[in-house]
Protein backbone atom coordinates (compact mmCIF):
# COMPACT_ATOMS: atom_id res chain seq x y z
CA UNK A 1 0.00 0.00 0.00
CA UNK A 2 1.72 3.23 -1.25
CA UNK A 3 0.60 6.02 1.86
CA UNK A 4 0.75 9.69 0.83
CA UNK A 5 0.29 12.08 3.64
CA UNK A 6 -1.18 15.77 3.37
CA UNK A 7 -1.32 18.68 5.60
CA UNK A 8 -4.69 19.48 4.99
CA UNK A 9 -7.44 18.08 2.31
CA UNK A 10 -11.01 18.91 1.57
CA UNK A 11 -11.63 15.55 1.50
CA UNK A 12 -9.31 12.43 0.62
CA UNK A 13 -11.79 10.50 -1.36
CA UNK A 14 -12.52 13.13 -3.74
CA UNK A 15 -7.96 13.85 -3.77
CA UNK A 16 -7.69 10.25 -4.05
CA UNK A 17 -10.38 9.51 -7.22
CA UNK A 18 -8.61 12.58 -8.98
CA UNK A 19 -5.12 11.04 -8.14
CA UNK A 20 -5.57 7.60 -9.10
CA UNK A 21 -7.07 9.06 -12.62
CA UNK A 22 -3.03 10.77 -13.05
CA UNK A 23 -1.58 7.20 -12.93
CA UNK A 24 -0.90 5.17 -15.78
CA UNK A 25 -0.75 1.95 -13.84
CA UNK A 26 -3.21 1.43 -10.59
CA UNK A 27 -1.38 0.49 -7.23
CA UNK A 28 -3.32 0.22 -4.01
CA UNK A 29 -2.88 4.29 -2.71
CA UNK A 30 -3.85 5.60 0.72
CA UNK A 31 -4.58 8.96 0.99
CA UNK A 32 -4.05 10.55 4.83
CA UNK A 33 -4.28 14.20 6.01
CA UNK A 34 -4.34 16.01 9.27
CA UNK A 35 -7.03 18.21 8.09
CA UNK A 36 -10.05 17.11 6.41
CA UNK A 37 -12.20 20.57 5.55
CA UNK A 38 -15.53 18.94 3.47
CA UNK A 39 -14.78 15.35 4.29
CA UNK A 40 -17.86 12.85 2.26
CA UNK A 41 -20.16 11.03 4.57
CA UNK A 42 -23.08 9.02 3.95
CA UNK A 43 -26.10 10.05 2.00
CA UNK A 44 -24.12 13.01 1.40
CA UNK A 45 -23.31 14.34 4.63
CA UNK A 46 -20.26 15.67 5.37
CA UNK A 47 -17.38 14.60 8.01
CA UNK A 48 -15.06 16.98 9.42
CA UNK A 49 -13.49 16.67 12.77
CA UNK A 50 -10.75 18.59 13.75
CA UNK A 51 -7.36 18.64 13.25
CA UNK A 52 -5.26 15.41 13.97
CA UNK A 53 -8.21 13.44 13.66
CA UNK A 54 -8.01 10.29 11.36
CA UNK A 55 -8.73 11.12 7.98
CA UNK A 56 -7.95 8.57 5.26
CA UNK A 57 -9.40 6.94 2.01
CA UNK A 58 -7.77 4.09 -0.08
CA UNK A 59 -8.31 2.13 -3.03
CA UNK A 60 -8.02 -1.98 -4.10
CA UNK A 61 -8.97 -3.15 -7.17
CA UNK A 62 -11.66 -5.93 -6.51
CA UNK A 63 -9.65 -8.95 -7.55
CA UNK A 64 -7.53 -8.33 -4.58
CA UNK A 65 -10.40 -8.33 -2.00
CA UNK A 66 -11.50 -11.66 -0.90
CA UNK A 67 -13.85 -13.65 -3.00
CA UNK A 68 -16.67 -14.46 -1.07
CA UNK A 69 -17.24 -10.59 0.23
CA UNK A 70 -20.25 -9.17 -1.11
CA UNK A 71 -18.88 -5.47 -2.58
CA UNK A 72 -21.82 -4.22 -1.13
CA UNK A 73 -21.03 -5.10 2.50
CA UNK A 74 -17.50 -3.76 1.48
CA UNK A 75 -18.15 -1.02 4.50
CA UNK A 76 -18.87 -3.26 7.05
CA UNK A 77 -15.69 -5.28 6.43
CA UNK A 78 -13.30 -2.37 5.98
CA UNK A 79 -14.96 -1.05 9.29
CA UNK A 80 -14.55 -4.50 11.18
CA UNK A 81 -11.38 -4.92 10.31
CA UNK A 82 -10.00 -1.67 11.51
CA UNK A 83 -12.24 -2.12 14.76
CA UNK A 84 -10.19 -5.00 15.10
CA UNK A 85 -7.05 -3.09 15.19
CA UNK A 86 -8.21 -0.50 17.92
CA UNK A 87 -9.45 -3.43 20.11
CA UNK A 88 -6.30 -5.17 20.09
CA UNK A 89 -4.42 -2.19 21.45
CA UNK A 90 -7.00 -1.87 24.18
CA UNK A 91 -10.50 -0.19 22.70
CA UNK A 92 -13.77 -0.67 23.18
CA UNK A 93 -14.69 0.60 20.01
CA UNK A 94 -17.33 -1.59 18.02
CA UNK A 95 -19.09 -1.40 14.85
CA UNK A 96 -22.95 -0.19 14.72
CA UNK A 97 -24.42 -1.28 11.43
CA UNK A 98 -23.19 -0.91 8.58
CA UNK A 99 -20.37 2.02 8.62
CA UNK A 100 -20.39 3.57 11.77
CA UNK A 101 -17.85 3.29 14.54
CA UNK A 102 -19.39 3.94 18.07
CA UNK A 103 -17.73 4.20 21.76
CA UNK A 104 -20.76 3.30 23.75
CA UNK A 105 -23.64 5.56 22.70
CA UNK A 106 -21.81 7.86 20.91
CA UNK A 107 -21.19 7.68 17.07
CA UNK A 108 -17.10 8.36 16.47
CA UNK A 109 -16.05 8.22 13.08
CA UNK A 110 -17.98 6.12 9.92
CA UNK A 111 -16.96 4.73 6.70
CA UNK A 112 -17.73 5.54 2.70
CA UNK A 113 -17.24 2.67 -0.04
CA UNK A 114 -17.87 3.51 -3.29
CA UNK A 115 -17.06 1.79 -6.54
CA UNK A 116 -15.04 3.14 -9.81
CA UNK A 117 -15.19 0.31 -12.64
CA UNK A 118 -13.00 -1.98 -10.54
CA UNK A 119 -11.83 -0.39 -8.15
CA UNK A 120 -13.20 -0.58 -4.59
CA UNK A 121 -12.48 3.32 -2.82
CA UNK A 122 -12.67 3.35 1.25
CA UNK A 123 -13.33 6.37 3.34
CA UNK A 124 -12.82 6.50 6.74
CA UNK A 125 -13.15 9.08 9.41
CA UNK A 126 -12.40 8.91 13.03
CA UNK A 127 -11.86 11.48 15.83
CA UNK A 128 -9.08 11.00 18.30
CA UNK A 129 -9.84 14.41 19.65
CA UNK A 130 -13.56 16.16 20.87
CA UNK A 131 -15.29 17.73 18.50
CA UNK A 132 -18.75 18.72 19.58
CA UNK A 133 -20.75 17.26 22.49
CA UNK A 134 -22.69 15.27 19.44
CA UNK A 135 -19.70 12.82 19.34
CA UNK A 136 -17.50 10.82 21.04
CA UNK A 137 -13.76 9.91 20.16
CA UNK A 138 -11.53 7.61 20.31
CA UNK A 139 -10.85 6.17 23.92
CA UNK A 140 -7.03 5.20 23.44
CA UNK A 141 -4.19 7.05 22.15
CA UNK A 142 -2.86 5.34 18.61
CA UNK A 143 0.21 5.80 16.52
CA UNK A 144 -1.49 6.79 13.14
CA UNK A 145 1.41 5.29 11.14
CA UNK A 146 1.33 2.35 12.99
CA UNK A 147 -2.13 1.61 13.13
CA UNK A 148 -2.75 2.30 9.18
CA UNK A 149 0.72 0.21 8.76
CA UNK A 150 -1.37 -3.25 11.24
CA UNK A 151 -4.61 -2.49 9.20
CA UNK A 152 -3.60 -2.61 5.67
CA UNK A 153 -1.52 -5.36 6.71
CA UNK A 154 -4.57 -7.16 7.72
CA UNK A 155 -6.46 -6.54 4.87
CA UNK A 156 -3.87 -7.84 2.79
CA UNK A 157 -3.80 -11.31 4.71
CA UNK A 158 -6.93 -11.94 2.84
CA UNK A 159 -9.60 -12.10 5.75
CA UNK A 160 -12.42 -13.64 4.19
CA UNK A 161 -15.58 -12.37 4.53
CA UNK A 162 -16.97 -15.74 6.66
CA UNK A 163 -14.46 -14.68 9.21
CA UNK A 164 -15.25 -11.42 9.30
CA UNK A 165 -18.78 -11.64 9.21
CA UNK A 166 -19.16 -14.43 12.26
CA UNK A 167 -17.58 -11.94 14.34
CA UNK A 168 -19.88 -9.04 13.70
CA UNK A 169 -22.96 -10.74 13.09
CA UNK A 170 -22.79 -11.12 17.77
CA UNK A 171 -21.91 -7.65 17.34
CA UNK A 172 -25.25 -6.57 15.45
CA UNK A 173 -26.70 -7.27 18.82
CA UNK A 174 -25.74 -3.86 19.89
CA UNK A 175 -26.89 -2.23 16.68
CA UNK A 176 -30.68 -2.99 17.67
CA UNK A 177 -30.96 -0.17 20.17
CA UNK A 178 -30.26 2.70 17.56
CA UNK A 179 -31.83 3.75 14.55
CA UNK A 180 -30.28 3.59 10.95
CA UNK A 181 -31.62 6.08 7.79
CA UNK A 182 -32.95 3.97 4.98
CA UNK A 183 -34.82 6.30 2.11
CA UNK A 184 -34.20 9.38 4.42
CA UNK A 185 -36.51 7.90 7.05
CA UNK A 186 -34.88 6.78 10.56
CA UNK A 187 -36.02 3.04 11.46
CA UNK A 188 -35.69 1.58 14.08
CA UNK A 189 -32.97 -1.58 14.10
CA UNK A 190 -35.06 -3.35 16.83
CA UNK A 191 -36.19 -6.16 14.96
CA UNK A 192 -33.79 -5.76 11.97
CA UNK A 193 -32.26 -9.20 10.84
CA UNK A 194 -29.23 -9.30 9.51
CA UNK A 195 -28.45 -11.61 6.19
CA UNK A 196 -24.93 -13.49 5.71
CA UNK A 197 -23.78 -11.30 3.06
CA UNK A 198 -24.28 -8.05 5.45
CA UNK A 199 -27.46 -6.89 4.41
CA UNK A 200 -30.48 -6.48 6.52
CA UNK A 201 -34.19 -7.56 6.34
CA UNK A 202 -36.32 -4.65 7.89
CA UNK A 203 -39.60 -3.54 7.70
CA UNK A 204 -40.24 -6.70 4.78
CA UNK A 205 -37.44 -4.96 3.06
CA UNK A 206 -33.63 -5.89 2.09
CA UNK A 207 -31.23 -3.19 2.59
CA UNK A 208 -27.75 -3.32 2.03
CA UNK A 209 -24.93 -0.75 3.03
CA UNK A 210 -25.29 1.06 -0.16
CA UNK A 211 -22.46 3.61 1.37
Amino acid sequence: MKIKRLKEVDSTHTYLKNYLKGLNEFEPTCIVAQLQTNGIGSRGNSWTGVKDNLFFSFAYNKNQLPLDLPLQSCSIYFSYILKQILKKNGSNVWIKWPNDFYIDNKKIGGTITTMSNDLVLCGIGLNLKFVNNQFGKLDINIDIDKTLQDYFNKIENHLSWKQIFSDFKIEFQKSKKFHVTIDNKKKSLEKAILNSDGSINIDKKKVFSLR
